[in-house]
């Protein structure tokens, strides 16, 4: 799955998303951003991360918080979409201009699948090892980060997975394991260490947190705040991620 491939999906789907780096471009700060994009912060920041984690090297740099949110401007690679974007508006007009029906557009926007998993890795397939009815799927992410997922053969069949295919990983925010840096992991899962960008404390339930991996790359967990106490997991924390193979779930294009 090439990357023009993946964000014009967000073009056709969630254009505000995509537009808030040109937001971005102009305004230098998440928050300022934020605003003039009709987003929340928070909706910002989910945005960027997506972003991110889609796109083979972050689109967007961020600066420490502060008083006014932080500062942000984009890559080099974000310069790059942004005009990709600014090109695909062009030939979405047209798409829009040649829809026979508007039933044509239900039709697409119904085909463009939207997932409710936090958390969507561009990755690429390196290794296929069958295990009985099930494969195990070695996936290389951006700077060479790698995780397994295991699905069935006959999954590995229908989506016309080989070395080298590109896919998206998708991992719901309750399935990941936050763990001390210290804690050993159980044998067989996935385990990535990265850093506490952010915990968001909620009123009643699981803290959402933030955590920014080596590559660039943003998983966010769902962890109880005693956990978080007992352990010591604060913010700018190292951190040990852990996942099964099973709960990591692939997808290619249509």
């Amino acid at each position: 799955m090439s990357l023009p491939t993946l964000l014009s999906q967000h073009i056709v789907r969630r254009p505000q998303r995509i537009a808030l780096l040109q937001h971005i471009a102009e305004q230098g700060s998440i928050t300022r951003a934020a605003k003039s994009a009709g987003l929340s912060y928070k909706a910002a920041w989910d945005a960027i991360d997506e972003l991110n984690n889609l796109a083979q090297k972050p689109l967007v740099e961020r600066s420490v918080g502060g008083k006014g949110g932080g500062g942000a401007k984009l890559s080099s690679e974000g310069l790059r979409v942004l005009r990709l974007y600014q090109k695909l508006q062009v030939l979405q007009a047209q798409v829009l201009e040649a829809a026979e029906d508007a039933s044509d557009l239900d039709l697409l926007g119904r085909l463009m699948l939207r997932t409710s998993a936090r958390n969507q890795l561009h990755g690429k397939v390196v290794e296929i090892e069958g295990q009985g009815r099930n494969d195990r799927i070695r996936l290389e992410l951006a700077e060479g980060l790698n995780i397994d997922a295991q699905i069935t053969h006959d999954s590995t069949l229908r989506l016309e997975l080989e070395t080298g295919t590109e896919v998206v990983a998708l991992i719901k925010a309750g399935w990941l394991d936050v763990l001390d840096i210290e804690q050993h992991a159980t044998l067989g899962n996935n385990c990535l260490t990265g850093i506490i960008e952010e915990i968001l404390d909620a009123e009643d339930g699981p803290s959402e947190v933030r955590i920014s991996l080596p590559n660039g790359q943003t998983l966010c967990a769902l962890a109880e705040p005693m956990h978080l106490r007992t352990h010591g997991l604060t913010t700018d924390k190292p951190v040990l991620v852990q996942f099964s193979p099973s709960n990591v779930l692939l997808g290619t294009p249509l």
